[in-house]
């Protein structure tokens, strides 16, 4: 994918909210639009995520989840959400983790005693190009690997502005581990570049932990963006 592949019309609105849950406080973002809600990157205990929203936003439609990545922390309340919603639960994920959640769920177990429901299969694998469309927004799919070999970055771009769920790639003034099994640190790095090139400077970048950024701040301050 180059520049020119990204779609930066301005298109429709979102609310966005961030709850940071599980064990190593992952941000799981509940993303609604025109009556309709995803959420990206359920972390844990799904059923008290969709249970949240419907209290909350009784009006809205839970359609499911999309991940950024298949690590643990970022789909395990995935079993949860489908459960609560019901059979037509969307769960999306890269194509290239769709073996990541079942080996890092146990990696996880072994390595620090984290039991995680497993999410299942997917009813949807995505892949660099692909669109999610949600209410009167339209999510673009940026394959962002190094953290993980699937690891994607999901781009809007509303009329309140640009917008990136970048999952564990980018962090404010770091990116994400490459230590884990996949992990890739050269990868990663061309990844950055590849966001700093697609990604017009305004975007406000929503990370997996942690605080959010921008892309012109990250061109600033953070050394992996500018290598």
């Amino acid at each position: 994918m180059d520049a020119a592949a990204l779609d930066l019309t301005p298109r429709g609105t979102a609310s966005i909210e961030v709850l940071v849950n599980g064990p190593i406080q992952t941000n799981s973002y509940v993303v609604i639009s025109s009556g309709e809600c995803l959420i990206i990157d359920p972390a844990w205990e799904g059923e008290n995520l969709v249970a949240h929203i419907r209290a909350e936003h009784p009006d809205v439609h839970v359609l499911g989840s999309v991940c950024t990545h298949g690590h643990a922390d970022h789909v395990g309340g995935v079993a949860g959400v489908r459960a609560a919603v019901g059979a037509d639960a969307l769960y999306e994920l890269c194509v290239k983790d769709a073996t990541v959640p079942h080996a890092n769920i146990e990696e996880q177990r072994v390595m620090w005693g984290i039991e995680t429901p497993d999410p299942g299969e997917p009813t949807r694998l995505l892949a660099e190009g692909d669109t999610i469309e949600l209410g009167d927004i339209c999510l673009q799919v940026i394959e962002a690997p190094g953290h993980t070999p699937g690891g994607i970055v999901l781009f809007a771009a509303t009329e309140q502005g640009n917008i990136a769920f970048v999952g564990d790639t980018l962090f404010p003034g770091s990116h994400g581990r490459t230590d884990l099994s996949g992990g890739d640190e050269a990868a990663i790095l061309r990844s950055l570049s590849k966001l700093a090139r697609l990604l017009p400077p305004d975007t406000v970048c929503l990370t997996g932990h942690g605080d959010s950024t921008t892309v012109a701040r990250e061109l600033m301050q953070n050394p992996f963006m500018q290598m």
